[in-house]
């Protein structure tokens, strides 16, 4: 039991990963019908914006000129991560998918690769190939509960995962944007005729999509304190499939996923060898799309009107 719970505390701090990057693909490829390729460089980005203004911060308490503790430091790095990031998603929506909004999907996959190539190398070109140590953000205490190592970081990070999931449900149940965005992922033809802003609602989906992957690389810099231009490149397609197994455009269904593929991914590295890892997950994961094609909350679609 106890090795059970270890692992079920893992899995959670693993899929809260998988979770937040996957609602971004969702709300992208559920209203746009837009596969967002380049959403795992993103998810770097955002993770390097948090390491900027992390020591932007820390200067300036540093220097005086505010006295700011270390939980307001933390809380502000991702909020102000989150802000800046969201204005990366509005400008790759902008540059590089809203040209191409009527273009055949393919050309609009092969952008997103390209965008995401143009992050990793602008990456490289500005700061280098070389690894950066992300900041000590919090100081790891753990706590052993009935012979169950939890740390405060864990924690922290499963909380918060949490409480984004809940505010972009809200969000999108309850406000006038959000009623806009589902309307537009149920007829993306004549809700635009309606008076609904396409421009203004794709804009507003790569945004929250931006800033919610920005808040999963620097909760990501917690947990693992290593950052390298290519960190979002296995991580963003792993929350792809995720998006995929949740289901088109599906909130729950993309947080269930994320979590779902975290707790496959750490058990058979527990019980298995890990280099089986990926084979034993997508095998589980094929085996779900096989009897749930449209995936766990997904409906059939018409295709012919996202052409």
């Amino acid at each position: 039991m106890t090795f059970f719970l270890q692992n079920v505390v893992n899995a959670l701090q693993w899929g809260s990963f998988y979770a937040l990057i996957a609602l971004g693909y969702s709300m992208v490829y559920g209203i746009l019908m837009l596969f967002n390729f380049a959403h795992g460089d993103i998810f770097m980005t955002g993770a390097y914006i948090g390491l900027f203004v992390y020591s932007a911060l820390v200067g300036l308490s540093a220097a005086g000129v505010v006295a700011l503790p270390n939980w307001l430091i933390f809380a502000l790095t991702i909020v102000l991560a989150m802000i800046l990031t969201s204005f990366v998603g509005m400008i790759v929506e902008r540059i590089g998918y809203r040209p191409l909004r009527n273009a055949p999907r393919a050309s609009a996959a092969i952008t997103g690769l390209m965008i995401g190539i143009i992050l990793e190398t602008g990456n490289l070109a500005l700061l280098g190939a070389q690894r950066r140590k992300y900041p000590t953000m919090i100081e790891t205490v753990s706590y052993d509960i009935g012979g169950v190592s939890i740390t405060n970081t864990k924690i922290i990070i499963v909380v918060i995962s949490f409480v984004l999931m809940v505010a972009l449900h809200a969000f999108v149940r309850r406000s006038k944007w959000g009623m806009a965005m589902r309307a537009m992922a149920y007829d993306f033809v004549v809700v635009p005729l309606m008076g609904v802003p396409i421009n203004t609602i794709a804009a507003m989906t790569f945004a929250i999509g931006s800033a919610l992957a920005a808040a999963a690389g620097i909760l990501f810099g917690v947990a693992y304190p290593v950052l390298e231009p290519y960190m979002g490149i296995l991580v963003g397609w792993k929350a792809f499939v995720a998006a995929i197994l949740g289901g088109r455009g599906s909130i729950p269904g993309a947080a269930l996923a994320g979590f779902l593929l975290g707790f496959i991914e750490i058990f058979v590295a527990a019980i298995l060898p890990s280099t089986v890892r990926d084979l034993v997950a997508y095998s589980i994961i094929l085996l779900i799309l096989t009897f749930r094609p449209h995936g766990f909350f997904g409906e059939p679609y018409i295709a012919h009107l996202r052409l």
